[in-house]
C-alpha cells in the first residue's frame, strides 16, 4: 500500500488529528505511526472524562451525602408542594383477605392495558391475584400526540374492545361496572375515585385542554360516548398500585418503586408527615380514620441541584418539552438512558474521528438510540461482541460495521451510563427509606427489614440492573453502620394491574362498611 493510500485510509478514521498534521499528500508513514497511539490516548482520555462526569467512582459516603440532601428536599415538599408528595385516599394497606373479580385499566408511559383480575386471598392455593384476561396496546408517538379528549376517546375504545371480547357485563340497565384505574402520571386526588389531571410529561400532549379536569369524569364520559356503563371504582397512581399489590402478599412491604420508561415511587407514611394543606378539603370521616396514607412521591420531580448532571444531561433537559419538570427522570430513566449514550458517542465521534467521525444517519435524531439497544450491547459476552454487532448492523445500518474494539468502547459507555443510573436510583431508594423510618421514629438497627416492591422494564429486565441496585443500597446502609439487608428489593410483576384491583376491593369494602354504618344509625 502506498503512503498516500495509507494516509487516505487513516484520514477517514482520524480526521481531526490528521488535519492538524497537514494534507494527506505530504503525510509521512512515520507520522501515521505517531498518530495511532495519540488517537488511542485521546480515546482513553475521553473515556476517563465520561467516567468522571457520570460520578460512577463516588464511594458510598458520597452518595449518603446526596441521600441526605434528597431527604431534606422530600421533607420540604411533604409540607407544601402541590405537584409532588401527593397523598392518595388509600389510608390502609390490604390484609390479604380481599376477594372478588375486577376490571382494571393501567395507563403507563408506553402501554395501555385493560384486564380482568380475580383476587382469591393471600392464603389461596391458587394464584392469589390471577389475571384472567388482558389486552395490551402500545402507546406510540401518534397516540401520545393526541390532544385533549381525543386521547381518552382512544382509551375508551380499548376498554370497549376488552369488555366485548371478555364477555364482561356492562348492560345499560345494570349497576355501573366499577373499574380500577392505575394512572402513571401526576394527579391531585380529591377522593378514592376522583382526581384533578396535572401535567403528564413523557412526551404526552393530551393534558392540553384537560389539565385541572377530573380524571374519573373524563374517562367515564369518554366511555359513555361508546355506551359503556362503567364507573371508576378506585384511582391509584401506578406506584401506589405496585405497593398495594405486593402488600397484599407480603405485609413487610411499605415502599414501591417504578423504574422503566419513567420513574416514580410510593411510600406509606404517617399523616403527620404531610402539611395540612396537602389534604385539601377531605371529609372529617377520612381524617378520623386515617393514621397513615399512601403517598405518591412523584420521585421523578426531585433531585434538581442535588444529583450531579453532565453537559449531556443539560442538553437532554433543555430539549425536553418541559425543562426541569422531572430532573431525576431526565437523568436516569429508561426513556433517557439511550439518548445519553447517543449524545456521548456523537460527541466522541465528532471530536476524535471514532466510527468514521459521525454516527450513522439512523442515529442522527434525538432518542433514536433506545435503552433496549444499550441493554443488548451491555449484555453481549461473546469474545468479539458479535451479538451487538449484528444487532447494530440490522437496526441502525452501521456501515462499515464497528470493529470489536469499537464495540468494546461503546459497551463501556453503555455500562457507565447504566451504572450511574443504578447508583442514583439506589440513592433515591435509600433516601425514601430513611424518610420513612425517621417519620415513624424507628431505629434502623431494630426495626427489621423493609420490602420495596419494584416494577418496570429497566429495574426488572435490564441486564444486572436489579442486582447492582440492591448491592448499592446494601453498601449505603452498611456504610451508615446499619448492616446489609435492611432494605430488600422485591420484583413485582404486573403489579399496577393487580394493585388497581386491590384498590377497588378496598374501596368497595369501605363503601359497604360506611353504608352499613349509616343504616345502623338510622
Amino acid at each position: 500500500m502506498s503512503t498516500k493510500s495509507l494516509s487516505t485510509e487513516i484520514m477517514l478514521v482520524l480526521p481531526s488529528y490528521l488535519h492538524s498534521l497537514g494534507s494527506s499528500a505530504s503525510l509521512k508513514r512515520s507520522d501515521v505511526h505517531n498518530v495511532i497511539p495519540l488517537y488511542d490516548r485521546f480515546m482513553e482520555d475521553y473515556l476517563k472524562e465520561v467516567r468522571r462526569s457520570l460520578n460512577v467512582a463516588l464511594d458510598p459516603c458520597g452518595f449518603l451525602e446526596i441521600s441526605r440532601s434528597l431527604q431534606a428536599q422530600f421533607r420540604a415538599r411533604l409540607r407544601s408542594d402541590p405537584y409532588c408528595m401527593l397523598p392518595s385516599y388509600n389510608h390502609t394497606l390490604p390484609n390479604g383477605d380481599e376477594r372478588g373479580s375486577y376490571v382494571v385499566l393501567d395507563v403507563g408511559g408506553s402501554t395501555l392495558r385493560v384486564a380482568l383480575v380475580k383476587l382469591s386471598g393471600r392464603s389461596s392455593a391458587d394464584d392469589p391475584m390471577r389475571i384472567v384476561r388482558m389486552e395490551t396496546s402500545y402507546i406510540d408517538s401518534s397516540v401520545k400526540a393526541l390532544r385533549g379528549l381525543a386521547f381518552f376517546d382512544w382509551l375508551a375504545a380499548k376498554v370497549e374492545h376488552m369488555l366485548a371480547k371478555g364477555n364482561v357485563r356492562h348492560e345499560s340497565d345494570a349497576e355501573p361496572l366499577p373499574i380500577g384505574l392505575a394512572w402513571s402520571f401526576p394527579i391531585a386526588q380529591t377522593s378514592i375515585r376522583t382526581g384533578s389531571l396535572l401535567g403528564m410529561g413523557k412526551g404526552f400532549a393530551c393534558s392540553s385542554g384537560v389539565s385541572g379536569l377530573d380524571l374519573g369524569e373524563v374517562i367515564q364520559e369518554a366511555c359513555q360516548r361508546r355506551n359503556l356503563n362503567v364507573r371508576i371504582g378506585a384511582m391509584v397512581n401506578d406506584s401506589c398500585a405496585t405497593l398495594l399489590s405486593s402488600a397484599y402478599l407480603d405485609d413487610s412491604t411499605s415502599l414501591a418503586l417504578i423504574f422503566g420508561t419513567g420513574m416514580n415511587a410510593a411510600v406509606h407514611l404517617p399523616v403527620t408527615a404531610l402539611g395540612p394543606d396537602k389534604f385539601g378539603s377531605r371529609p372529617h370521616t377520612w381524617h378520623a380514620e386515617a393514621e397513615y396514607v399512601l403517598v405518591n412521591t412523584e420521585l421523578s420531580m426531585f433531585g434538581k441541584n442535588i444529583l450531579p448532571a453532565t453537559r449531556w444531561d443539560e442538553e437532554i433537559n433543555a430539549c425536553n418539552d418541559i425543562p426541569d419538570y422531572q430532573p431525576f427522570e431526565y437523568l436516569i430513566s429508561g426513556r433517557h438512558m439511550g439518548e445519553l449514550v447517543r449524545l456521548i458517542l456523537a460527541e466522541i465521534a465528532a471530536e476524535t474521528g471514532f466510527l468514521g467521525g459521525s454516527l450513522p444517519t439512523s442515529l442522527s435524531t434525538p432518542y433514536s438510540l433506545c435503552t433496549e439497544t444499550i441493554a443488548t450491547i451491555e449484555a453481549d459476552d461473546t469474545p468479539t461482541l458479535s451479538k451487538a454487532s449484528s444487532y447494530l448492523r440490522e437496526k441502525y445500518a452501521f456501515h462499515p460495521s464497528p470493529t470489536p474494539d469499537d464495540l468494546r468502547y461503546i459497551q463501556t459507555i453503555c455500562r457507565l451510563v447504566s451504572r450511574r443510573a443504578t447508583l442514583y436510583l439506589a440513592t433515591g431508594i435509600h433516601a425514601l427509606w430513611k424518610l420513612q423510618i425517621d417519620h415513624e421514629g424507628l431505629d434502623p438497627r431494630e426495626s427489621g427489614h423493609v420490602s420495596i416492591a419494584c416494577n418496570g422494564s429497566v429495574i426488572n429486565k435490564y441486564p444486572g440492573f436489579f442486582r447492582r441496585c440492591q448491592e448499592c443500597v446494601d453498601a449505603m446502609t452498611e456504610a451508615e453502620g446499619f448492616g446489609r439487608g435492611r432494605v430488600v428489593l422485591e420484583p413485582a410483576f404486573e403489579s399496577a394491574i393487580r394493585g388497581a384491583a386491590v384498590a377497588v376491593a378496598l374501596a368497595e369494602a369501605e363503601a359497604e362498611a360506611e353504608s352499613e354504618a349509616e343504616e345502623g344509625s338510622s
